[in-house]
């Protein structure tokens, strides 16, 4: 299913893949991993909500954002890129390229722009803002010991202008403070509950921002992502904000 909203279309093609896409601009985030878009992947759970598997080339992007090093699947960034895309790549992946034996950006055969946590830019006639993602030391996402499984400057989140109207991808990130400032049409939440924000807290910030339509992503894809989303439409139906499950 695609989800139109005002003249845009959004897209929750599996795990943290979104295709944002106006008229004239498509924009992706964190395209593959899990074998989602190469048509390998399965549930580890029959009749979980999430999009299903398929061989997915459409190499239409005018912009690439990536998230953090978890996210970074060069296979991934192929299929949905020509040789006129940009990546925006936050800054702290090339750190992490080596441990997860994954090609430098600065090898693949795109423009590469690297951010920061807060930064604006204009990409391809793209306005883009970045916004802090992380999970909070002892707090409800975190490994036993209280270490977070996404430090503060691990990553970030990403707003998008896609033809006059704004998209937040927020990233693997608890719910935070400055994400209730942020003002978009649209805000696409992930709710799995272990490494970021569950479906309570996401539901309780959209309530927060108000924002037009709240499509969720980042869940059922494997079991410790499994989620109740019918659950988590009702709460933010319920707050009297529309949203859209991008299932099939």
């Amino acid at each position: 299913m695609t989800v139109r909203h005002d003249g845009i279309t959004v897209e929750w093609l599996g795990y943290a893949t979104l295709r944002f896409a106006g008229e004239d601009t498509v924009v992706y985030t964190d395209p593959g991993r899990y074998g989602v878009l190469t048509g390998e992947w399965e549930p580890d759970t029959d009749g979980v909500g999430h999009p299903p598997a398929r061989d997915y080339r459409p190499e239409d992007a005018d912009v690439v954002c990536l998230t953090h090093v978890h996210h970074y699947d060069p296979d991934g960034v192929e299929r949905v890129a020509n040789e006129d895309t940009t990546l925006v790549a936050f800054e702290a992946i090339e750190e992490g390229v080596e441990d997860r034996e994954l090609p430098p950006l600065d090898s693949l055969p795109y423009e590469v722009v690297t951010v920061g946590d807060k930064d604006s830019l204009t990409v391809d006639d793209v306005p883009i803002w970045t916004v802090p993602a992380y999970n909070e030391e002892n707090g409800p996402h975190t490994r036993p010991d209280g270490t977070p499984f996404h430090p503060e400057g691990f990553g970030c989140g990403f707003v998008v202008d896609v033809e006059g109207k704004r998209v937040l991808y927020p990233g693997d990130t608890d719910a935070l403070g400055p994400h209730q400032n942020v003002e978009v049409s649209v805000f696409c939440p992930p709710i799995g509950p272990r490494f970021t924000m569950d479906r309570h807290e996401a539901a309780a910030l959209a309530a927060a921002m108000e924002p037009e339509l709240v499509v969720p992503v980042h869940y059922n894809t494997f079991s410790t992502l499994e989620t109740d989303s019918r659950g988590f439409a009702a709460d933010v139906a319920e707050a009297g904000v529309p949203v859209a499950l991008d299932e099939r």
